[in-house]
């Protein structure tokens, strides 16, 4: 009876364990969208990574200034992107003006886009996939 017990409590954990582990990988698209609103009240930066199903990540930086407007804050994103990312494997762009958009090209693989940190005030970020 113990090693049913035991065997039960170690199933339960390594369960445990795999649904943890999932839940803190971010999911992948073919296309994000980054939404940015307001204007910048403060010099900073807006950090995010890039995390490809088959590759290394990306750690990509926009610096962003006082006082840029959030049309201006998303060429300052959009620019950081294209300076950082492979043009063989992603097409970056401003749509919308206030948003950037980042895609895979053909053959490439999905990717995770995170916001990792941003000590811009004043401007809120959405970020999801399309």
């Amino acid at each position: 009876m113990h090693k049913i017990a035991a065997m039960f409590t170690a199933v339960a954990a390594s369960l445990t364990l795999a649904a943890i582990s999932f839940a803190d990988t971010p999911s992948s698209s073919n296309k994000w969208r980054i939404e940015l609103k307001g204007k910048a009240l403060s010099t900073g930066e807006i950090q995010f990574r890039v995390t490809p199903r088959e590759g290394d990540s990306v750690d990509v930086t926009a610096n962003i200034r006082s006082g840029r407007a959030e049309n201006n804050v998303a060429k300052d994103v959009r620019d950081a992107f294209a300076a950082k990312l492979s043009p063989e494997r992603y097409t970056v762009e401003v749509d919308d003006g206030e948003d950037v958009l980042i895609k895979k090209k053909s053959g490439q693989p999905d990717f995770a886009l995170e916001l990792v940190e941003s000590d811009v005030q004043h401007v809120s970020i959405k970020v999801e996939g399309e």
